[in-house]
């Protein structure tokens, strides 16, 4: 560990501090350092504010036999920092008031040490660990309030419907000098009255915690929504930094999705199929539409071989007359999208796939199965990009659940697994995901329903899929083998002593079997081999694969089967579209068809050709504007809602996006000459 000379002596070597010991207008700051998995590979500076890597570091710790130039570079010496071990460094005396920068080198890049910044001994700052081979973080020198709660993520849906519960979260983090063991939480939406609740929690300085408001909105009217949540109070008093407290969320609300069970069962069918292996369609196993309607996108997941690993076709303007399609796989789909059997849109432009193998390995069945459901970005910027490294563009993945047989989204990124190998279900709450590419999964909480059993396809090809009705909170499971289908009560159940006795294979935040859920058997007759599940309205479909038949249930009056809709043996996954009309996919014949109800005009939402669109949206950084055909030196215009310009670039220029990081989270839109414009969110 080297020593730089400007430091006073007893800057580096006494263990602590107080205040007294600083000369006036300096305070004394310690950092703690958090190694991942690989110690050795981690060497960090601390700088000057701005100050260039090696550019006379104040402080320099870690390997001595990385570098600066090392950043990225694969390689991983011997030497240096423990894994997984926290090291505490300083104190040294700063400028009060002055900023100061930490700079991070991984040798390998697939992410770096945490920091924590310590100043007189109370928290102000800390760094999780950043993607990459290098990071800098910057700090200032300034003692926190007493009382200091701040909300540093937003976890409310950007999507929502009319009638369908929306829940209102966030995280928050105890920034001050105070620990913290009560506080109130108030939103409001669209401006009107706000609504509080108190919550009743310890929280350490620097600890953080994600909060969920106990009554959800559910919105009446359809429409964007703009949704404020504030901090109102911490220890029964104000919260003495306001300039934290805030965060918005401007949220899209649709038109309920309606349910086309009577038109269906007035007479037969037809049966459209909109894809085939010509677009690509290769075994699929399941389709999902992305919840942002304005994008008009359908994926289906195909199963493919595991040599490769599987794929998706992503549908623009599915069915109609300009549709578009993309094939695309995951520079490392071989291990993160290992024979899917699901896939689950989620409400914040992200998606989550699982895989129907043992190990992701390609180990045999003895080996440990080292698999389960892969987070997706649903940005056409990171999802299948072949930049971030050898784990290709996945956020995050999840190791307890081998041979998932189907995938269903609750929330933000938190997902609902039929476990095939052990026969029951997992919720995987991935929290906050560890970046494109990287390798750390310790942020998740998992729970397992052991009180749920099924028994999935011994040919591990026919799925047992399930949905999640966000109204009640129920999931509908198909269990394949028992030629049945079960609901369970998410919100019932406690969480059992001990561990589960399988897995876990790597460190989550919490890992534990949840007993005592209400699980119930509502069909356990008429079906050979029950695949596909979807929920609408008041009914509910089921895909049987050997009879190539949609079964239609009455959730109203005690799951009762109203009729069977014929398509064709082989039929998988089940979707309603945004205007009610089924999609089904059919891993035999390898297509994607739509069911139109005979006799009636289904109302479709008139849509203006997409000409050029803007991914993704909502955005907090950085937008794709994706124009084919315009002249590079069209220009494209940015107006806030008052038509204000803040933003005018010729589009030949936006080859890497527009950077919009320096507008503030509102509705704008976006124009290029000659065409309408789109609206753009900002939200962060």
């Amino acid at each position: 560990m080297r020593k730089i000379l400007r430091l006073l002596p007893f800057s580096l070597m006494m263990p602590a501090m107080s205040m007294a010991q600083c000369p006036d207008g300096e305070l004394p700051v310690t950092i703690q350092v958090h190694t991942d998995n690989y110690g050795n590979e981690t060497m960090w500076q601390l700088v000057e504010v701005g100050a260039a890597c090696g550019a006379s570091p104040i402080f320099e710790g870690g390997n001595p036999a990385v570098n600066c130039a090392m950043a990225g570079t694969l390689a991983s010496p011997a030497g240096g920092y423990g894994n997984n071990t926290t090291i505490t460094t300083g104190p040294w005396c700063l400028t009060e008031g002055g900023q100061y920068d930490i700079i991070c080198v991984d040798s390998y890049g697939d992410g770096q040490a945490g920091f924590t910044v310590l100043i007189d001994g109370a928290y102000v700052a800390s760094f999780p660990s950043g993607s990459g081979g290098l990071s800098r973080y910057t700090f200032t020198v300034q003692l926190p309030a007493e009382r200091d709660l701040a909300v540093v993520s937003n976890q409310t849906s950007f999507y929502g419907e009319v009638g369908v519960p929306v829940v209102l979260a966030v995280t928050v983090k105890n920034v001050g000098a105070a620990a913290i063991n009560s506080f109130t939480i108030g939103y409001s939406i669209n401006g009107g009255v706000e609504t509080t609740e108190d919550f009743t929690l310890a929280i350490a300085t620097g600890a953080e915690r994600e909060v969920e408001l106990g009554a959800p909105w559910i919105p009446n009217t359809a429409g964007d929504q703009p949704v404020t949540i504030r901090v109102v109070g911490v220890n029964g008093d104000a919260d003495l930094n306001t300039a934290n407290d805030q965060t918005e969320r401007a949220v899209k609300v649709y038109e309920a999705i309606p349910d086309l069970a009577d038109a269906y069962l007035e007479e037969a069918p037809l049966l459209t199929v909109v894809a085939n292996a010509d677009q690509d369609i290769l075994v699929p196993r399941d389709l999902d539409f992305h919840p942002d309607r304005e994008r008009n996108e359908l994926w289906v997941i195909n199963k493919d071989i595991f040599t490769t690993g599987g794929s998706t076709v992503k549908f623009t303007n599915p069915g109609e007359p300009e549709q578009g399609f993309l094939y695309q796989r995951d520079p490392a789909a071989r291990h993160f999208l290992s024979l899917p059997t699901g896939i689950a849109m989620g409400d914040n432009n992200c998606f989550s796939t699982c895989p129907g193998v043992y190990d992701a390995n390609g180990n045999q069945s003895t080996s440990t199965p080292f698999t389960g459901p892969t987070l997706w970005s649903a940005d056409p910027a990171i999802y299948a990009q072949n930049q971030f490294g050898p784990l290709g563009s996945h956020l995050d993945m999840l190791h307890v659940t081998p041979r998932s047989q189907g995938i269903a989204h609750e929330r933000w990124n938190k997902y609902w697994v039929v476990a095939g190998q052990q026969g029951d279900v997992v919720m995987h709450d991935f929290k906050s995901d560890h970046g494109p590419g990287q390798d750390y999964h310790g942020n998740a909480v998992i729970h397992r329903y052991t009180e749920v059993s099924i028994t999935r396809d011994p040919n591990d090809h026919i799925v047992s899929h399930c949905v999640m009705d966000k109204r009640t909170g129920w999931l509908y499971v198909v269990d394949h083998g028992g030629q049945r289908v079960l609901r369970l009560d998410t919100r019932s159940g406690g969480i059992a002593a001990g561990n589960p006795g399988f897995g876990p294979f790597e460190s989550y935040v919490q890992y534990k079997n949840v007993t005592g859920a209400t699980v119930e058997v509502i069909i356990d007759q008429g079906l050979q081999e029950p695949a596909g599940i979807e929920v609408v309205g008041g009914s509910l479909y089921v895909t049987d694969h050997a009879t190539g038949e949609v079964i239609i249930y009455d959730m109203n009056n005690g799951f009762a089967e109203r009729g069977r809709i014929a398509a064709t043996p082989g039929i998988m996954g089940i979707k309603a579209g945004f205007d009610g009309r089924l999609w089904v996919v059919n891993a035999t014949s390898s297509t994607l068809t739509r069911i139109d109800p005979a006799g009636i005009n289904v109302q479709v939402v008139e849509r203006e050709t997409a000409t050029w669109a803007l991914y993704p949206n909502p955005a907090n950084e950085r937008v794709m504007v994706l124009a084919p055909g315009t002249s590079p030196s069209s220009v494209v215009e940015v107006r806030d809602q008052a038509g204000r310009l803040v933003g005018s670039h010729p589009y030949g220029n936006l080859t890497a996006g527009l950077d919009v990081r320096s507008l503030a989270n509102g509705i704008y839109t976006v124009s290029i000459a000659g065409t309408s414009a789109r609206r753009l969110v900002i939200a962060r």
